[in-house]
């Protein structure tokens, strides 16, 4: 069976509560990667590891140790394009997936903006996680741990 990787150091707390849920439910192994110590529910299926701190150290993890068809979860474009370069599936904290198809737009509209912010431009933040995104990620979460666990 496929595991879930989570990149921590940035998931909303409410987004962990759903995948815990999912991880125990589905009985899936499930690894919250951070560079600070976490708590975590008593599971057999979840555990936190904590990595040094420093830039990218969770994500250099999470690339390491994943396996096709594992399942990341992120807000981390790049850590994205590098663990679907790997066969791994990704999906960000608001339920969007991200695939081959995708990731070169994403990469290229995050370059974008960083090249405004460095120029002066203010972009602003992305909105908090609305009651939708929640359910649209529970809901992309819950359809690809039943595809992979029919295909596996």
């Amino acid at each position: 069976m496929a595991a879930i990787w989570v990149d921590a150091d940035a998931c909303p707390v409410v987004i962990k509560e759903i995948i815990y849920k999912a991880a125990d439910r589905t009985q899936t192994q499930t690894t919250l990667v951070a560079n600070h110590a976490l708590r975590t529910p008593p599971s057999r299926f979840i555990k936190a590891m904590q990595v040094n701190k420093g830039f990218d150290v969770a994500d250099d993890e999470i690339v390491k140790r994943v396996n096709p068809n594992d399942i990341v979860i992120t807000a981390d474009i790049p850590l994205a394009s590098e663990v679907l370069a790997k066969g791994a599936h990704a999906i960000n904290p608001r339920g969007e997936r991200y695939t081959e198809h995708n990731i070169k737009q994403k990469l290229n509209m995050r370059d974008f903006m960083d090249t405004m912010r460095a120029s002066g431009v203010q972009t602003g933040g992305p909105s908090s996680l609305s009651h939708s995104d929640r359910m649209c990620f529970a809901n992309t979460l819950d359809s690809l741990l039943t595809k992979l666990k029919k295909t596996l």
